[in-house]
């Protein structure tokens, strides 16, 4: 198991140092070692931003590539996939997995305004795209399944 860097300017506090284990598909072989919570690279005296990153390394070096996100960002992703995934729990409905007029899919409340989720109709290639999406959904139906059971379990257990 690789040690997470702590001399570099992302400071972790929290850290899953064997995430290469546990990374979907690629698990066991994927340049992702490792997830953290900590402070953010650019932080300024009195001014602390919790970031999550995924820490690459390629086999000499600790990965450019490495992203660090805003805590918030994460959660709003988890948003994302959440209702993404419920979006095609009923998409079969339609011929092309959505409604080509009317191609929002959600309005989220966040922050006195809204998280707009919506089938991306400016790709001149969505209904392919939208289709290999979907197949891919569901080839990870399983793995993702294990997450959101944890994540509500966990919700649950904090009082949401």
């Amino acid at each position: 198991m690789m040690k997470i860097p702590t001399s570099l300017k992302h400071k972790p506090v929290i850290v899953s140092e064997n995430y290469e284990r546990i990374d979907g598909r690629t698990a066991r072989e994927t340049d992702a070692k490792g997830l953290s919570l900590g402070l953010a690279q650019w932080n300024e005296r009195n001014k602390v931003d919790i970031l999550a990153k995924v820490w690459r390394y390629t086999g000499g070096e600790w990965s450019l590539q490495s992203e660090e996100l805003p805590v918030h960002r994460v959660l709003d992703l988890a948003i994302l996939i959440c209702r993404t995934s419920l979006h095609f729990q009923d998409a079969y409905r339609y011929p092309h997995l959505y409604d080509p007029q009317q191609p929002t899919i959600d309005r989220i409340g966040l922050q006195g305004d809204a998280m707009n989720i919506s089938v991306c109709t400016d790709n001149p290639m969505i209904d392919e795209d939208i289709r290999l999406f979907s197949r891919a959904l569901n080839e990870n139906g399983e793995m993702l399944g294990e997450r959101l059971r944890v994540l509500s379990l966990l919700l649950e257990e904090m009082g949401y």
